[in-house]
């Protein structure tokens, strides 16, 4: 059960961040295998200057359509895994018309204890919810 954060620029418009939640929801289903119902993505917009990008030394610039994602998911994937994910969602996103400079990961792991999905009570340790598999 990914948490997807999703910081962008304001201007898309409600059909345009659909299709790119979308897109990053759809690599994550096909690359890790969980189930549809387990979408959990946050969209934030920004005004402009409020995101900063630039390219970390690899010699290519973002635009102003840079879509920041951060994905929060319980540790235990190989680097082979988080890796075609990442493929996944560039390729996904490049469907959507964004490319692949315009798009920035950071991938955060935690354990099940990390977790509440509502009442106050951890359900991955309570046994309410099954620990998803890798």
């Amino acid at each position: 059960m990914p948490l997807v954060r999703i910081d962008v620029n304001a201007g898309r418009t409600p059909e345009q961040l659909a299709r790119l939640t979308g897109a990053i929801h759809d690599a994550i289903l096909a690359e890790y295998g969980i189930p549809e119902r387990d979408y959990f993505h946050v969209i934030t917009e920004h005004a402009p200057g409020q995101i900063v990008a630039q390219d970390a030394g690899l010699g290519f610039e973002r635009s102003a359509g840079v879509v920041m994602i951060q994905i929060f998911t319980q540790g235990g994937r190989s680097q082979e895994a988080k890796e075609g994910l990442f493929a996944a969602v560039a390729r996904n996103l490049a469907d959507a018309g964004i490319p692949g400079e315009d798009v920035f990961i950071g991938y955060v792991e935690n354990g099940a204890g990390d977790w509440s999905f509502g009442f106050g009570r951890a359900q991955y340790v309570t046994g309410e919810l099954a620990i998803p598999a890798r």
